[in-house]
């Protein structure tokens, strides 16, 4: 019975944002009396010993780069003070324990050589875990964007979910996260100045709305001007009119009886943004009249295509 209203409370934890499970802080003082090493049968939540040679990563850590710096500083304080903090694992397959939070104070124990770090045994699904460890990075220390991008992708794809799912699961905006995913349609010449920071996720989403190559050509302009993100967003919209006037689809100087496509009204602009989101590829809304129109779904792989079966399928 006491394993069973474990299991409650700490679903219970977990639906509240993941905040209160994790702590306050990634490695704040969290005294505690931790007692000698338990048997296999450790109730869920309980506080033990474990051997760090025992634990294994967490398989869905979005983090790739630790800071070489902050790990020494951790480490000098592990040896001075001890692990406050208890780090979270669940029973892996091969009978050792994984990791779920708590990888920055597993590899400074290890490089401490401490033969033992508190942990407290919990048992969660996979898409928990992972959601564990979305919620300790992105709200902790700040990954690389294209990380983030890259595990929010995995997450959606991995567990069927949507960005709207994912935003609510994580109490951030829906558009974040869907801006953050799309830096991975990014050419990876920008990709790689986005990593080295020569160019910043403003300058980076700024570009999504030009093509491959004009948007590596107009990346080199900001790293070798060093243009700002306004001073983009307005070098892209100049592109944009541009491509529009030389197609001839929409002149500048058409009267309103030579047009033969009018702007979207905002409301159209934020159901595709809304339909955008909940699919997570790029989405346009063509109306043809009143009661008529077309929505176009635009994926450029099978993945994106599959995730978009899934999410309609499901709502059907």
């Amino acid at each position: 019975m006491d394993q069973i209203e474990n299991q409650i409370q700490i679903r219970k934890r977990l639906g509240r944002g993941l905040s209160s499970l994790l702590g306050s802080d990634d490695d704040s003082p969290e005294p505690t009396n931790l007692p000698g090493a338990a048997s296999a049968g450790t109730a869920p939540g309980e506080l033990r010993q474990v051997p760090v040679t025992a634990i294994e990563r967490n398989p869905f850590q979005p983090r790739t780069e630790f800071e070489e710096s902050a790990l020494r500083e951790l480490k000098d304080s592990i040896q001075q003070h001890g692990v406050l903090q208890p780090l979270l694992v669940r029973a892996a397959p091969n009978g050792g324990w994984q990791l779920i939070a708590g990888e920055r104070r597993w590899l400074a124990a290890k490089s401490a050589g401490l033969a033992t770090v508190p942990c407290r045994v919990l048992v969660l699904e996979d898409q928990q875990v992972s959601e564990v460890a979305l919620e300790e990075n992105l709200k902790r220390k700040d990954l690389n964007v294209l990380e983030k991008a890259q595990a929010f992708q995995d997450y959606l794809q991995r567990f069927g979910k949507t960005i709207e799912e994912l935003s609510k699961q994580l109490s951030l905006d829906r558009s974040t996260v869907s801006n953050m995913v799309r830096l991975l349609e990014l050419p990876e010449s920008v990709k790689q100045s986005l990593r080295a920071d020569k160019i910043s996720a403003g300058h980076a989403r700024a570009l999504l709305s030009l093509p491959a190559t004009e948007q590596q050509s107009l990346c080199q302009r900001i790293e070798s001007e060093t243009l700002s993100v306004r001073a983009t967003e307005a070098a892209v919209r100049d592109l944009l009119a541009s491509t529009k006037a030389d197609d001839g689809t929409v002149p500048f100087n058409a009267t309103s009886k030579s047009k033969t496509k009018t702007a979207p009204t905002q409301h159209v602009v934020s159901l595709q943004s809304q339909l955008r989101d909940l699919l997570g590829v790029p989405v346009e809304i063509k109306l043809k009249g009143k009661e008529s129109g077309q929505i176009i779904i635009t994926f450029s792989s099978n993945d994106d295509f599959e995730r978009v079966l899934r999410v309609v399928r499901r709502a059907a």
